[in-house]
């Protein structure tokens, strides 16, 4: 087995480490709310309140901007000013997250504490997870007005750089990642481990792949934060994808199994995570597709090398590799 590449020493420890202790709120992401489905929304819930749920789940988990969040925050006020317990669930899940309104835990806790004395499992736990009893709820929720916004974060203005070819490190994007998102990078760094890939590698394609939005979902049905599709998510036995442990593992084995065939090729590896090994092999290298070609780039230009150690005895070696003598 040939070792994979050593981490940046001492400058990435030292930045993991501020990074993982810069916010205390790990257990507390970890429990984050799933997309809504429709067996959030149950039968009985007045067709008024259904259609509001259904409206604010789009803008909070089509994407990742503060104002998609906070839209959903508006629609969600109003539904817990109506007395929808998902609502209630769904605003305190914002604040405590700090996802389009300001981080709050008293005002996430309200709300918690509401849904939960309704019988909302899920409120009750995270009632128990962030330790805060609180009946100081959000105005909004209180009476007709707009919910505050979250302040703007250092990472509002990198996306349009990430689009065009990253000249930023992993470190610097990890560093530019607002608090709520933090969590994730001992988690990613600790399953790496796992699965002999360097973190930053992981973490560059996660960057790229869903900007760390556990709850990102792709026309084409990618989920996740390493968006995995369908057909990837059942082979390699992930039930949710929108678990992030269970997306992490997921993704991670796949990715070290592309390693595998493409023995340490991050381009080619990275080129069949974004298309398909299939694609690769009948190109014989990186297709000649816009969107992947940009994505190697992009991941490269993130993790700053294009070769990873890999488990020669994982895969055997892409045919057309083995044929070229590489």
């Amino acid at each position: 087995m040939t070792a994979p590449r050593t981490p940046a020493g001492v400058r990435w420890t030292a930045t993991l480490l501020w990074l993982a202790c810069a916010h205390t709120g790990t257990a507390l992401a970890q429990a984050s709310a799933p997309a809504l489905d429709s067996a959030a929304i149950v039968d009985d819930t007045p067709p008024v309140l259904r259609k509001l749920l259904q409206q604010a789940s789009a803008p909070e988990s089509a994407t990742d901007t503060p104002e998609g969040a906070w839209q959903a925050a508006v629609l969600y006020c109003q539904s817990a000013r109506w007395g929808s317990v998902e609502a209630q669930y769904r605003l305190g899940m914002l604040y405590a997250f700090g996802q389009g309104v300001p981080e709050n835990r008293a005002f996430a806790a309200a709300p918690f504490s509401l849904a939960a004395s309704l019988g909302h499992a899920q409120a009750h736990q995270m009632l128990d997870t962030i330790g805060l009893t609180s009946s100081e709820l959000p105005a909004c929720v209180n009476q007709e007005q707009l919910p505050e916004k979250a302040p703007p974060s250092l990472f509002s203005g990198l996306p349009p750089d990430l689009a065009g070819g990253s000249r930023l490190s992993i470190e610097q994007f990890l560093l530019s990642l607002p608090p709520h998102k933090r969590w994730l990078i001992p988690l990613t760094t600790t399953l790496s481990a796992w699965y002999a890939l360097d973190p930053r590698l992981v973490l560059s394609v996660i960057a790229v792949e869903s900007n760390f939005n556990t709850s990102a979902q792709s026309p084409k049905a990618a989920m996740g934060l390493m968006q995995l599709i369908p057909d990837t998510a059942i082979r390699f036995n992930v039930r949710n994808a929108f678990d992030a442990t269970q997306n992490l593992r997921g993704g991670m084995r796949y990715l070290r199994w592309l390693l595998s065939y493409y023995r340490g090729d991050i381009a080619y590896a990275a080129a069949a995570y974004n298309a398909g090994e299939g694609r690769v092999d009948r190109y014989r290298g990186v297709p000649p597709f816009p969107e992947t070609r940009a994505y190697v780039r992009r991941v490269i230009g993130l993790y700053g090398s294009a070769r990873h150690g890999f488990d020669e005895n994982l895969a055997a070696a892409s045919p057309w590799l083995v044929a070229g003598g590489r």
